[in-house]
């Protein structure tokens, strides 16, 4: 198993560092010898879902895994601001904004609702601002992210009470499903290119809204073509 792609479905509390760590220690004692592990990119430790690890000669090929797009399935609430953009953070309640609680009338269809198509009302505000980011867009990634800057990590930086410029770039969202939606919760499925952080996505769905936002739960369900159900390691 040296040699293998793992498919990690990563528990919610663990850093992805802490997820190598364990699954190195797993492999290198199933080996009797270190074996080396490296991942193909990270999850935030609230968040959950699918890690590829590469272990042995395998961690030889990260290129081939670290660029491709992904599949995420976030909750997020509406009407309050985190410092972190998840639920680590310092939160700041703002409240409701003008016509986002109460639906209005039903969306259209095709594309949207799938399977609940007509059985829930859902705002059109929310449909037509989440709808907005669909395509290329410009986003500033979190300030406790693990981007560097000058060197250093950018949480590190910000841990440190350092005020930190991140960098605006510019990413690519395929598409956005909402799940489901009741003030002050709203779920979404988002296919998005690498590079992307669904933490900003939320904060600036919330900033449209006027109402604020950040995200509660996410987990991670695809990388590229591999799913979560091609999971071969369970991390305990």
């Amino acid at each position: 198993m040296e040699d293998d792609i793992l498919w990690v479905d990563k528990p919610a509390g663990m850093s992805s560092f802490g997820v190598v760590a364990r699954v190195r220690r797993k492999l290198s004692e199933a080996a009797g010898h270190k074996v080396k592990v490296g991942h193909t990119g990270t999850l935030d430790p609230f968040a959950t879902g699918l890690m590829i690890l590469l272990a042995g000669k395998g961690t030889k090929r990260a290129d081939e895994f670290s660029k491709l797009d992904k599949i995420y399935e976030a909750k997020i609430r509406l009407g309050a601001t985190s410092t972190t953009g998840d639920p680590e953070g310092e939160i700041t309640e703002k409240g409701i904004s003008e016509n986002v609680a109460t639906p209005e009338k039903t969306l259209p269809e095709a594309g949207f609702l799938g399977d609940k198509a007509g059985s829930k009302k859902y705002l059109s505000r929310i449909f037509h601002v989440v709808s907005s980011f669909i395509g290329e867009i410009e986003q500033t990634p979190p300030v406790f992210s693990a981007i560097k800057i000058n060197g250093q990590r950018a949480y590190k930086l910000a841990r440190k009470g350092v005020e930190v410029e991140m960098p605006k770039r510019k990413v690519q969202i395929y598409s956005i499903e909402i799940l489901d939606y009741a003030w002050p919760y709203l779920t979404i499925r988002a296919h998005v290119g690498s590079g992307t952080y669904i933490r900003s996505l939320a904060v600036d769905i919330g900033e449209k809204l006027g109402c604020g936002a950040y995200v509660v739960e996410l987990r991670r369900t695809r990388v590229g073509t591999y799913d979560l159900k091609d999971v071969n390691m369970v991390v305990i």
